[in-house]
């Protein structure tokens, strides 16, 4: 007998957003490869926050980052044309901050956003899951707590400092440091 659960799409194992997670990471991990400065001091390169989500807003729980917009004249549709989203992606990388908010079908929001803290949220079971690291800064600990949200699939960063590439999934992570990054694409 099916239960309601079994009415639930499964976005971690959906086609098309595994090809949606698959072309944010590939542009991340060759934005901070195509960066040749990280180990100069004083310099500060390309960093990025992506959120995959699958409910309507994030109204709930994210406030606007101030004049920080995704260049949707560049690109609208991560799927459409994967040259025009590197090339806002790389912009984006260098020129804005804050999260940018992707629908599970490809739509890129154009305001971007800083999330609340999901561990802040009433709503939210006491017993936190979510695994914090060291060397994390606002962005990762923040992409980290908002994996953890229902509506959220994955997040995924660029550490500006380090070129570190980091995909969150419910609270938990996996990371690979800039050098592991370039040894993997030799």
């Amino acid at each position: 007998m099916p239960t309601p659960a079994s009415l639930d799409i499964d976005y971690q194992s959906h086609e098309r957003v595994m090809k949606l997670i698959d072309i944010l990471k590939f542009c991340i991990e060759d934005i901070s490869l195509a960066f040749e400065s990280w180990d100069e001091p004083y310099v500060t390169g390309p960093g990025l926050y992506f959120a995959i989500v699958s409910g309507h807003t994030v109204r709930n729980h994210a406030d606007p980052m101030g004049a920080n917009r995704w260049p949707v004249s560049t690109s609208r549709d991560v799927l459409d044309d994967v040259d025009s989203f590197y090339e806002a992606t790389a912009e984006v990388a260098r020129n804005r901050d804050g999260a940018v908010v992707i629908s599970v079908d490809g739509i890129v929001q154009e305001q971007m956003v800083r999330f609340h803290d999901y561990s802040a949220d009433p709503n939210q079971p006491t017993e936190s899951h979510i695994q914090y690291a060291d060397w994390m800064g606002s962005r990762h600990m923040s992409a980290a707590d908002t994996s953890a949200r229902p509506d959220v699939v994955t997040t995924m960063t660029l550490s500006a400092e380090t070129g570190r590439v980091t995909v969150f999934d419910d609270g938990e992570y996996s990371t690979t440091p800039r050098d592991e990054l370039y040894q993997a694409w030799q």
